[in-house]
C-alpha cells in the first residue's frame, strides 16, 4: 500500500517527440505534430547525403532531408520557401536520387503543406488563398515517392 502523499503509480505521459526537437522552421514543427498525433515514428534530419566531392574526396555539397519515417523507409523534405530555394532543393533531390537510387524521398511543396494543414484543421482555408493557391484543386497527399 503506498504511503500517503506518494505517487499512486500513475506515470506522467512522456513529452511528445515534437517538443524535444529544435526545428529550423515552424512548418517542420507542425508536420512533426501531425506525425505524432497519428503515432508515426520519425527522426529529424538524421542523415546527411554527400552530393559532390572535390578531387581529394572532401565533401563540397550535401543534403540533409528534414524527416525520416522508419516505418515507410522514407525521407521527407518540407519546402515552403521561395521559388529560388525550391529550385535548389529540387536539384539536390534529383542528385540524391542519382547517387543513392535506393533512398526514397518525397518533397512536400508549399501547396502540399498548406493543403495538409487545412485538411487536418491546423490552418484556415484562407491560408491557401493568401498564398495564391487554388484550394478547389487539392493534390492528394500520401507517402508515395512519385513527384
Amino acid at each position: 500500500m503506498p504511503d500517503e502523499g506518494s505517487d499512486t503509480g500513475t506515470a506522467e505521459e512522456p513529452p511528445a517527440p515534437h517538443t524535444l526537437v529544435r526545428f529550423a522552421h515552424n512548418s517542420e514543427r507542425q508536420f512533426a505534430m501531425l506525425l505524432d498525433f497519428y503515432s508515426i515514428a520519425w527522426d529529424y534530419e538524421p542523415r546527411e547525403f554527400i552530393l559532390e566531392w572535390d578531387r581529394q574526396l572532401n565533401p563540397l555539397l550535401a543534403f540533409r532531408p528534414d524527416f525520416y519515417l522508419p516505418a515507410y523507409d522514407l525521407y521527407i523534405e518540407i519546402t515552403t520557401l521561395n521559388q529560388k530555394l525550391v529550385t535548389k532543393k529540387n536539384r539536390k533531390v534529383r542528385r540524391l536520387r542519382e547517387l543513392y537510387p535506393d533512398v526514397k524521398i518525397k518533397i512536400f511543396y508549399q501547396r502540399d503543406y498548406l493543403n495538409l494543414l487545412v485538411k487536418y484543421g491546423l490552418e484556415e482555408p484562407s491560408q491557401l488563398a493568401e498564398a495564391g493557391l487554388d484550394e478547389s484543386e487539392p493534390r492528394p497527399l500520401d507517402f508515395g515517392v512519385e513527384d
